[in-house]
Order: structure tokens, then sequence, then C-alpha cells
């Protein structure tokens, strides 16, 4: 028994690291075939990266021939990161780090193989920053709902609302507006200079595109984790309730609670089995106590939050 439990805990472990080492491929992509040749700065780590790469394009020649010139985006991510976690490490906890370490050394190996393209992906700024922010936010998403981190910002957050009463939100939502306005300062790339006849005219619209970019991001992180995430409860009155609670237990692999009940207006003892599961197993769960009691009275509806064991974790 112990050695089962162990097995599914082994495996359960191992694919959530290959599934955080999967999705940062594309999440890469999108800064080396999209954002990068469009010259445009997001939110978070990537951001300020990406800055350093526009700014220091031509200061190091003989080192990054491949890069322009200029400090590539998965070496600044590399050893930024290193400071922040090594500083997280001592306030955070260490435990907080080590899977975002994980994430550090994947997103910097997907920099480093996926090389920048000179045109990009998409032609159009704004479509391109729309449509590669949503990629970037559905590959964020399947990160974070395995636990893990491709670190950045977040560790900033961690660290500032360990010693200050700050949400998380807040603070990254500050440093993804400060990174992206920063852009502004930063010099027409030689590639974009023949194109650009108004230099104000295009640095605001890079920030509108940095903007466009985060918050499409944002908006399908959030819309792809609440998906995954949302639960629903039932409560299921019914004459065959030990059939029915086998029945889900077995078929779907969800835990049930019967409670003993009384219908008022009868004065009969009733038993009541709850369920709480994930919304797409709500359909098997309606179409079994169907099967079984055609009859049964069933309140269903959704809850914002179920923590504990098949559920969300409970975090510090």
């Amino acid at each position: 028994m112990v050695n089962d439990q162990l097995k599914k805990y082994t495996w359960t472990v191992l694919r959530e690291y290959i599934l955080i080492f999967l999705a940062l491929c594309p999440f890469a992509l999108m800064v080396n075939w999209v954002f990068v040749p469009h010259n445009v700065v997001g939110g978070g780590l990537t951001g300020i990266c990406s800055i350093i790469y526009y700014a220091t394009q031509g200061l190091f020649p003989n080192l990054f021939p491949h890069y322009g010139g200029a400090l590539p985006i998965w070496l600044t991510t590399l050893v930024i990161n290193i400071i922040l976690l090594t500083i997280a490490a001592f306030t955070v906890g260490w435990r907080f780090c080590i899977r975002t370490v994980f994430g550090v050394f994947s997103v910097a190996f997907w920099y480093r193989v996926i090389p920048i393209r000179q045109e990009a992906l998409i032609e159009d700024p704004l479509v391109a920053c729309i449509v590669g922010g949503v990629l970037f936010g559905l590959s964020l998403g399947v990160v974070m709902l395995n636990n893990g981190s491709s670190g950045g910002t977040d560790i900033i957050a961690m660290i500032v609302n360990k010693y200050r009463d700050i949400s998380l939100g807040k603070v990254m939502v500050v440093c993804d507006f400060v990174i992206i306005l920063s852009s502004y300062f930063l010099p027409v790339p030689e590639a974009f200079a023949d194109r650009v006849t108004d230099v104000t005219d295009f640095k605001i619209k890079r920030i509108m595109c940095g903007l466009c970019m985060t918050v499409s991001y944002t908006a399908a992180l959030d819309w792809f984790i609440s998906r995954l995430r949302q639960s629903v409860q039932f409560f299921i009155f019914s004459s065959k309730s030990a059939e029915i609670a086998t029945a889900i237990n077995k078929n779907v692999n969800r835990g049930v609670t019967v409670l003993e009940g009384k219908g008022w207006y009868s004065k009969q003892p009733m038993e009541v089995v709850t369920v709480l599961a994930r919304k797409h197993e709500s359909a098997l769960i309606l179409h079994l106590i169907q099967s079984i009691d055609p009859n049964a009275f069933v309140s269903y509806a959704n809850v914002s939050g179920v923590f504990g064991q098949g559920f969300d974790v409970i975090k510090k």
C-alpha cells in the first residue's frame, strides 16, 4: 500500500515537472518569434530582459555575435533569477524556490535553443501582441496549475509581501507598468530606423503594444486557471443514496459524504449525498444520478474554491 502511494506520488511529481518544462517552450517561443522581432516590451522579468537586450545591441559583438552583440535574453533571465532566488531563499524560504529553480533553468534553456526571428511570426504588431499574449498566458497557466513558476517578478512580489501588507497582485501590476513605461527611453533600433518617421509616435506605439500584450496574457491566464480549477458542489436527496454514492466514488473517483437528514414535511429520515468535484466532471455525475434514480432531488452549484486532497492546496 505504501509502495503504491509512493509510486503514485512520484509519477504525479514527475508529470508536473514534464508539463512545466514543455509548457515553457511556447512561452519562450512567443518572446523570440513574436515580441522581440516587433521590439515590444512586456511586463515581468521577460520585459526587463528584453529592455537589456534592446539597450545593449552592438555592445558585445565578439561575445554574442548571433544576438547582434547584445546580452541575450536567456543569459540575463538566468542571472537575474539566480540573484532573486538567492534573496528569496533567505527571506521567503527554500521550499518556494525548488520548482522555481527548475522553471528558471527550463525557460532559460528554451530561450537559448529557440533562435530569435528577424521577421515576426505575425506581421501586424497589435495582432501579434494580442495573439502572442494569449498563448503566453496559456503557457504560464499550465506552469502554474502544475505548481511551477518561471521566476521573475513573482519572486519580487513574494519578497515584498513577506515584509509589507501589499497583495502579490498589486506588486506585480506595479512592476509590469513600470517596466513597460520605461521602454519609452529605449532608442529606435536600427532595423526599424528606415520605417520610423516619428520617434515619439513609435515609442508610444511600443508602449501600447506592451500594455495590450500584458492585458491579453493576464486575461488568458485568469480564464485558463479559473476554467480548469472551477469546482461544483452537489447535494443529492434520494432513497437510493447508497447506490449513488458508490457509483460516484467508483466511476468519478471522487470522495462522497453521506449526511443524515430528515424531511420536515414527511418527518421521514433521509440520507443526503454531498459531493465536491471539478466542473468538467459534473455531466458524468448527473448522468449517474439519472441512471440510478430519475426522481432524485439534486442541488448543483459552483463554488469559488475547494482545498484539500484532489483539489487545490492552501498556500502559505
